[in-house]
């Protein structure tokens, strides 16, 4: 007996979970735990035993995440009447932030009933039927009904049930395969055996393993006929409900059954018996007649050898798609057709929960089945596995060792030994070696062969990157087509294709497919587009992905509920990140706001992410970017969810926070001193001092973290600007955030992102009453309408932001608002009253000693004498650029150059103006700024196409167009296109130029843009 496998009679658990919950007097009396409250606040301390629970975590599992406002004086009084229970009250300790129950060794059911699991499982491992029948009844002994005593969900222990109801099955079948062990052929245990396995297939039709004990029980009982019968009943259900076979282990029970391995001797007198009275053959000179036994040097049969292992499970019933990656594996993995070398080929399968992993790893493993003709092995080695513990190495090791026909007794004990043994024995063969499930490189690598003649397949959610030598074939979700075609074929329903709303439902994963093929074949009331309203709802789709034995969801909670209960820090940070995915929802995740809510720092954040990747809950897309798939998102909800709405709340709110702290600094990187940052720096109403101060190390770190974040930061936006079950008025910090991004978005161009966020940020400031938040919105959103060509609507949300900035007596951002008037009015053609805001903005910068105002003002100032006098644009446009140099500004020289460049056209001096627009593209050099960039390059192709340099205009225009295109920059790709048609009718493409200029007046329609008109003549006077 192996040290601490054991556990004597005498020893007594003193909290049981393993039924409704109670506490053991030191006599073994049972004392139940109280009202349904102290149960909850019992059963969450045992649910983490030993451990500090939180208060908040103790009220939701009271409450269900919605605590009364006197939930702690309530908490308290329970935890008082829980100690007066206990049998020393100091078991049950106040520990910030919470409290702890101390929970001794072997005090606690459920971990008394794990090892018994533990121990028979390994007495199973080594066919040692006394020991496994010992711990496997001392194990089922321990329990008393449904653990908990509940709804599981109640208390936040569903997975915990599951397992520990999934463990008790298994420990059942091991307590009746150690029964039929022990007994012989006949016995009258086995005939006793016989009902209650009955019942238990009636109770789990599809569990085939219950299946083949009552089939074994039966027969070895003389019951041949009723153990056809049941195997019968298993094969045509799994049939017909699954459309799948029965696994390897029944078909072996049935071949036993037909072979009539037991058949009695044969009878006294007849050939070959003893006392037959016919000579012995091939032995002359005998008379035969004396009835002797066989002399001691006859000849006799061999002992047969090992059968040569065909472990195989079935494969795959209906399996569709992968045929690049089976095509790649057939040619890696083929004897014929592999890289030669001297070490076994290992192919390593891997991918999140249900995307086909062992469906590949068969089929291709039954196509080239043949080509290995010393066998095939498989251990499924229950890495991932719903309440199944993975199997060691040791066990892993033993199972191969046994099924290749060494004697139990041989097989080394040692690890270490056992895998030498495992490789001098394949060592000459060809043999295929499945290996599914693994946990870890660790677990797989004993158990590697190393005769060249070899191959391996190993499936994982992980890649097993530390598998040295190995090929990797991570997989993902199907196509849309094959998915369709799945579905069509379990389902046995036509008319579903790729587009079907059911494929992208399901997230294209094959476990979630055959689940709805499934449900889809069993009900045939039940139409596809009735199943898709099902799944439509978000919050119930992993509910609806449920059937029999197949579930999304239990595959999934595997993963997670060994990360949650592991002993590894890093393990536990990523259970922890996984329920911050969940209660954010956001497109994608990086390691710094996910280092802010856990309150970890980053390196801690970034190996949890990278320990969720590595059992597939997570895909890094990009470096530092993770992203669940769909159905990790439905599952992630869930957990958030059992957290409670509050804590779901302040993490989003910390996560808004965290965004505009990181968004300010962003600003700060980006606008140069002066009185626009600190305008857009100073608070309004509702905004608190940033916590996260970091500054960016350059302009450039800073638009890279906005392209990594903007998608985050939207759909964040979206939901905080709703009022929820926790607030009922959207978050002040939205119009901050998004006065914050403002110069990133207008320079960047994402212009269709700060439409979005600009139209929310304007209605919560007006919800919130925050003027000085409403002007900057207003104000924004003018810029963004000017930069769109909506010049009219630009001008009405400017004048509506002057108003409110000249009541709050805002002297610097009435200047920036009269000069963003003065532009717009001279776009518009209102020449004399754009001069008058112009000339007002010029003053007021002087009052303010504010070089950059008036550099921007003179800028306006060129283009308004543009339209009159290009010479005198001139002019002003190079005090502009003067003044940029003395506010160190690139923008502004840049901006210079460009103008500098549009009055050298005017004045018809195209080869003057090129060198201006390349002055100016040469000064912007790698800042960004989309709207100056793309002023440029348009004045560019002008130049140049007035230069007749056709060939280089329109290269220059493909250019700007691809750029604009790619920033959906739709007043730009307008402008653009309307070139590209001048420069296809100058070389006589007149049907080509004609479709441009429709699609440039497509977009344009309905802006002020002067193009417009000249489109409207071009097309009137192609017709």
């Amino acid at each position: 007996m192996r040290d601490g496998l054991r556990f004597g009679p005498q020893a007594r658990p003193r909290f049981g979970l393993l039924g409704p919950p109670v506490l053991y007097d030191a006599d073994g009396g049972v004392r139940p735990v109280g009202s349904g409250k102290m149960r909850a606040l019992f059963v969450a301390l045992l649910l983490e035993p030993g451990r500090v629970v939180s208060v908040e975590a103790l009220k939701d599992a009271l409450w269900g995440g919605a605590p009364p406002p006197s939930a702690q004086a309530s908490l308290q009084n329970h935890v008082t009447r829980l100690r007066r229970l206990l049998d020393d009250p100091d078991r049950l300790r106040a520990v910030p932030p919470g409290y702890l129950l101390r929970v001794g060794e072997g005090e606690l059911d459920v971990r008394v009933f794990e090892r018994h699991v533990a121990a028979a499982r390994s007495a199973h491992a080594e066919r040692d039927w006394e020991r496994t029948l010992r711990e496997a009844t001392a194990a089922l002994a321990l329990w008393r009904g449904t653990p908990l005593g509940g709804p599981a969900e109640d208390f936040g222990g569903q997975a915990l049930v599951q397992r520990l109801e999934e463990a008790r099955l298994l420990v059942l079948q091991w307590r009746y395969e150690a029964e039929l062990g022990r007994a012989g052929p006949g016995h009258a245990r086995l005939a006793a055996l016989a009902p209650e396995l009955a019942a238990l297939v009636a109770e789990h039709p599809l569990r085939e393993a219950f299946h083949r004990l009552l089939m074994l029980v039966l027969h070895r009982t003389g019951r041949q006929a009723e153990a056809l019968a049941v195997h019968r009943d298993l094969r045509l259900r799994l049939i017909e409900e699954l459309g799948v076979e029965p696994g390897p282990a029944v078909r072996d029970a049935h071949l036993e059954i037909l072979q009539e391995e037991r058949a009695e001797p044969p009878p006294r007198g007849t050939p070959g018996s003893p006392g037959t009275t016919a000579g012995t053959p091939g032995m002359p000179g005998t008379s035969g007649t004396s009835g002797a036994p066989d002399a001691p040097d006859a000849p006799r049969p061999a002992p047969p050898g090992p059968p040569r292992p065909a472990q195989l499970p079935p494969a795959p019933a209906h399996f569709t798609g992968r045929a690049e990656t089976l095509t790649s594996l057939s040619r890696l993995l083929d004897p014929g057709t592999a890289p030669d070398g001297h070490l076994p080929t290992v192919a390593v399968i891997s991918g999140m929960a249900g995307v086909g992993k062992s469906a590949v790893a068969l089929h291709v493993a039954h196509e080239l089945a043949e080509r290995f003709p010393d066998g095939q092995l498989y251990v499924h080695l229950h890495g991932a596995t719903p309440g199944m513990t993975p199997l060691t190495p040791g066990q892993a090791l033993a199972s191969l060792l046994r099924d290749l026909g060494t004697e139990p007794r041989r097989i080394p004990d040692h690890p270490d030994a056992a895998a030498a043994l495992l490789r001098s024995t394949l060592a000459p063969t060809r043999t295929l070696m499945v290996l599914d499930d693994a946990a870890h490189a660790a677990q797989v690598r004993p158990l590697l062969p190393a005769g060249p003649g070899c191959a391996v397949i190993v499936t994982s959610r992980s890649p097993l990157t530390a598998l040295d030598g190995a090929h990797r074939f991570p997989l993902g979700p199907l196509s849309g087509e094959d998915s369709a075609a799945l579905l069509r074929v379990v389902s046995g329903r036509d008319g579903l294709d790729g587009s079907h709303p059911l494929v992208e439902l399901t997230g294209r994963l094959p476990l979630a497919l055959r689940v709805v093929a499934a449900r889809l074949a069993a009900r045939r009331a039940l139409t596809p587009d009735a199943l898709v309203g099902q799944l439509t709802a978000t919050a119930g789709r992993l509910r609806h992905l449920e059937y029999d034995d197949l579930s999304v969801r239990r595959s999934l909670a595997v993963a997670h509920d060994a990360l949650r209960a592991s002993h590894r820090e890093v393990d536990r940070d990523a259970a922890l990140a996984l329920h911050r995915i969940g209660a954010l929802d956001l497109p994608s995740y990086g390691a710094p706001l996910l280092a802010r809510l856990t309150d970890t720092d980053e390196y801690r954040a970034e190996a949890a992410l990278d320990r969720l990747v590595d059992v597939a809950l997570l895909e890094e897309t990009s470096y530092g970017r993770y992203v669940p798939h769909d159905l990790v998102r439905d599952f992630a909800r869930e957990l958030a969810h059992a957290d409670g709405e509050t804590a779901a709340a302040r993490l989003v709110e910390a996560a808004l926070r965290w965004y505009a702290d990181r968004a300010r600094q962003s600003l700060v990187a980006l606008l140069p001193p002066g009185y626009e940052r600190q305008e857009r720096l100073r608070p309004t109403g509702g905004e608190t001092d940033p916590v996260d101060t970091r500054p960016f190390p350059s302009a450039e770190a800073a638009f890279a973290w906005g392209e990594s974040e903007l998608p985050g930061i939207v759909a964040l936006v979206k939901r905080c600007a709703r009022p929820d079950a926790t607030r009922t008025t959207p978050s002040p910090l939205v119009p901050a955030l998004v006065r914050h991004l403002f110069p990133y978005l207008q320079r960047s161009g994402h212009l269709a992102e700060l439409d979005t966020l600009g139209r929310i940020a304007l209605d919560v400031a007006r919800s919130v009453g925050d003027d000085a938040a409403e002007a900057f919105a207003l104000t924004d959103r003018a810029g963004l309408h000017y930069l769109s060509g909506r010049l009219t609507e630009a001008l009405a949300l400017n004048d509506r932001g002057l108003t409110l900035w000249r009541g709050l007596d805002a002297t610097s951002c009435i200047r920036r608002c009269l000069n963003n008037r003065g532009l717009l009015l001279e776009s518009l053609g209102r020449y004399e009253e754009s001069e008058e805001a112009l000339r007002q903005s010029l003053e007021l910068s002087r009052q303010l000693d504010d070089p950059y105002g008036q550099a921007v003002t003179f800028s306006h100032l060129g283009n308004l004498y543009w339209h009159t006098d290009a010479r005198a644009a001139i002019v002003h446009h190079q005090r502009s650029l003067a003044l940029g140099d003395v506010a160190d500004s690139v923008l502004l020289r840049s901006t210079a150059h460009c103008n500098i460049g549009y009055a050298r056209l005017r004045l018809g001096e195209p080869d003057h103006a090129v060198r201006s627009f390349e002055q100016s593209l040469e000064i912007l050099g790698d800042d960004e700024d989309w709207g100056g960039e793309s002023q440029t390059r348009l004045g560019l192709v002008r130049a140049l196409h007035a230069l007749d340099d056709t060939e280089r205009a329109t290269r220059e225009c493909a250019r700007l167009l691809g750029l604009a295109e790619r920033r959906a920059d739709q007043y730009m790709t307008g402008l653009a296109r309307h070139q590209r048609g001048l420069l296809l009718a100058r070389e006589g493409r007149t049907e080509e130029a004609r479709g441009e200029w429709e699609s440039a007046l497509e977009v344009l329609d309905g802006t002020d843009s002067p193009v417009v008109g000249e489109l409207r003549t071009l097309l009137a006077g192609e017709e």
